[in-house]
């Protein structure tokens, strides 16, 4: 099997997958209820799951989450913009499914199908130069994601993603393996609170390799969708070339909503 019928046949079993997930939990309740949320991020400088690598440009991450009650898998497509140029950024569709979900403990497993990012390009055909977008893909991208709930609003968490690009120019393995702690209320006011989201992480991409630290904090209201985060990233100590500090701030509109089947 080549890469390209593999990244097919990946995809495809995907959706047959969480449609399968779907019917199964309809006939397992009473009521069937579909949750389905997301955000819009526009920032001034777009960070990517791996927080080395960022667009270096104002972005919009556009992000959902689909699930159901009772349920254990969950889609996830990540659709990212530039906001200077409107082109294209990264296009991600993840598909998860929780080996273990207990009150304190969950085990995830995820897959990344398909996983593309896009590059500005110039190519020259009959002697005219062209602008082009080129996509790069990765296959497979794997998750493990273990997760220990020490409160309602904190949690403690290992995040490790697995990547092989398909073409040429993109590094052949890539290895990201993050030890994560979220907290995610944190009053400030009554209605107006805090999340903060610190994480150390070791980056490997093929034989080079690295270590950095992360966090996110983010301003919000619980009455608002509208919230206001920022996000800084810092080189410890790294073969790998990249800027030793990187920083973004943004604004966020979340918005969900449930279905119940009667």
């Amino acid at each position: 099997m080549n890469q390209k019928t593999g990244f097919r046949n990946s995809l495809i079993f995907s959706l047959l997958l969480f449609g399968a997930s779907a019917i199964g939990q309809s006939a397992d309740t009473t009521k069937s209820t579909l949750h389905f949320s997301g955000s819009v991020n526009a920032n001034n400088n777009g960070f990517s799951f791996v927080p080395t690598f960022s667009l270096g440009k104002p972005a919009v991450q556009t992000g959902f989450n689909i699930s159901r009650n009772k349920g254990r898998f969950s889609f996830h497509p990540q659709v990212w913009y530039s906001m200077l140029d409107y082109k294209p950024w990264s296009f991600i569709f993840i598909w998860r499914y929780k080996l273990v979900k207990k009150e304190k403990f969950e085990f995830v497993v995820g897959t990344h199908a398909p996983a593309i990012n896009f590059r500005s390009a110039t190519v020259t055909e009959d002697g005219v130069v062209k602008d082009v977008i080129k996509a790069r893909r990765f296959y497979p991208a794997l998750e493990i994601i273990p997760v220990y709930h020490l409160k309602k609003d904190i949690s403690l968490s290992i995040y490790y993603l697995f990547g092989t690009g398909i073409e040429t120019e993109v590094n052949s393995t890539n290895h990201f393996l993050s030890l994560r702690s979220d907290f995610n209320d944190i009053p400030l006011m009554k209605q107006v609170y805090l999340r903060f989201n610190p994480q150390f992480y070791y980056l490997r991409i093929d034989e080079l390799d690295g270590f950095y630290a992360a966090a996110g904090l983010t301003l919000a209201h619980r009455k608002w969708p509208l919230s206001m985060g920022a996000m800084v990233n810092q080189k410890l100590k790294s073969d790998i070339v990249t800027k030793d500090f990187e920083w973004n701030v943004g604004l966020t509109y979340s918005f969900g909503k449930e279905f119940v089947a009667k």
